[in-house]
C-alpha cells in the first residue's frame, strides 16, 4: 500500500529530522505494509465504524492498549483477528521489531481502550518511527472524548487546547495550572481540557479555583455515550459542590472556559514585568511581581527572563 523509502535500521531518535511524505495509496495499488490508527468507542459499542470493523478484520493483528479490553469490542462484533499489546510499558521496546514486520509487507491496526489512539493513550513512538521509516500510515477517524465533551460543554469551541491528565499530586498540579494561568495574562484565550481520574477530580477542581478563581465557567462530562451520560455545567463552585454530593465516577472529561477577564481588569504579567524590569534585575523583578500576581515564582522568573532577552534584543 505504500513505498519503503528508509531501513529497518532507521532509529527513533532521528523522528527529529524532515519527515517523509506518505501519500496515500492510489486505488488498485500493490499491498504493502500499513499501520492504520483505528478510533474506537468511547463507551457505547455501536458508535463503531463499518470501515473501522472491515479493518480489524483484515488486518493481520490489531495492537492496543489492554488486550481484555479490546476483546469484548471484537467479540460484539466476531472479529477474530489476533491482538498484541502496546502500551506505554512495552511500546518503546516493541517498536523496532512491528517496524522490521511493516516493512516486510505487515498490516497492523493500532487502537486504544477507547476513542482516538495516541490522544493520552499509546501509539505516538511507533507511529513516528514508522513515518522516518516510509512506512504508510492512515487513519479511520472516530469517536473522541474531548471533542464530545467540548461539543456539549456550553463552552466556546474555538480555540481549545487539550492537556491530557493533570499531574497527580496537588503542588505540580498546582504549577502547571499557574503556567497556565501566567499564558492567559500574556494574551492566551482558549478553552482547556483534561482526562481526570474520578478519585482526584474534586482536589482538581479545588487546584482550578485555587488558580483560575471560583468563578470560572466549566463542565465536566461523564461516561460520555453511556447509560448514565452526564454533563454537569456551570461555575467551578458549581460544579465542585455538585461532585460533593454526588460521587464522581467513570471517565471523566474536564474543561474550564477562557477567562471572562477584560484587558483592564486583567492582572498583566508581562507589563508589571517589563515595567520592573526598567529598573530591577531579572531575579528581582519576578519576586516583586510574582507578589502582584499571586503566580508562583518559578512561573514569573521564566517569563522575565523571556522578557529580558526580548528587551535587549
Amino acid at each position: 500500500m505504500s513505498e519503503k523509502s528508509c531501513s529497518a535500521e532507521t532509529p527513533l531518535s532521528d523522528a527529529a529530522e524532515t519527515l517523509p511524505a506518505a501519500p496515500l495509496p492510489a486505488q488498485g495499488q500493490a499491498e504493502g505494509g500499513c499501520l492504520i490508527l483505528v478510533a474506537t468507542p468511547i463507551g457505547n459499542l455501536a458508535d463503531i465504524s463499518e470501515r473501522a470493523i472491515e479493518v480489524l478484520n483484515t488486518v493481520d493483528a490489531i495492537l492496543c492498549e489492554d488486550t481484555r479490553v479490546t476483546a469484548k469490542l471484537l467479540l460484539s462484533r466476531n472479529i477474530a483477528t489476533p491482538t498484541r499489546t502496546l502500551h506505554d510499558h512495552n511500546e518503546q521496546d516493541r517498536t523496532p521489531f512491528l517496524i522490521e514486520k511493516l516493512q516486510e509487507g505487515a498490516r497492523y491496526a493500532v487502537v486504544s481502550d477507547a476513542g482516538t489512539p495516541l490522544v493520552s493513550d499509546p501509539g505516538y513512538r511507533l507511529v513516528r518511527a514508522a513515518i522516518v521509516a516510509g512506512i504508510h500510515v492512515t487513519a479511520i477517524p472516530g469517536p473522541n472524548a474531548v471533542v464530545t465533551a467540548l461539543t456539549l460543554s456550553g463552552l466556546p469551541p474555538l480555540p481549545f487546547m487539550f492537556l491530557g491528565f493533570p499531574a497527580p499530586r496537588s503542588e505540580a498540579r498546582k504549577t502547571g495550572f499557574a503556567t497556565l494561568r501566567a499564558a492567559e495574562q500574556a494574551g492566551l484565550h482558549s478553552t482547556l481540557i483534561w482526562y481526570e481520574a474520578p478519585h482526584r477530580l474534586i482536589e482538581t477542581l479545588e487546584d482550578l479555583i485555587d488558580v483560575f478563581g471560583p468563578n470560572r465557567e466549566a463542565a465536566v462530562g461523564r461516561e460520555l455515550t453511556k447509560r448514565f451520560e452526564e454533563i454537569v455545567r456551570g461555575t467551578l463552585t458549581e460544579v465542585l459542590e455538585h461532585f460533593r454530593t454526588t460521587a464522581p465516577r467513570g471517565e471523566i472529561t474536564l474543561l474550564i472556559g477562557p477567562s471572562a477577564e477584560d484587558d483592564s481588569g486583567a492582572a498583566d504579567l508581562d507589563t508589571h514585568l517589563r515595567e520592573a524590569l526598567t529598573t530591577h534585575s531579572v531575579k528581582d523583578a519576578a519576586a516583586l511581581v510574582a507578589g502582584i500576581v499571586k503566580l508562583p515564582k518559578r512561573t514569573v522568573y521564566a517569563r522575565a527572563l523571556e522578557l529580558s532577552r526580548e528587551l535587549k534584543d
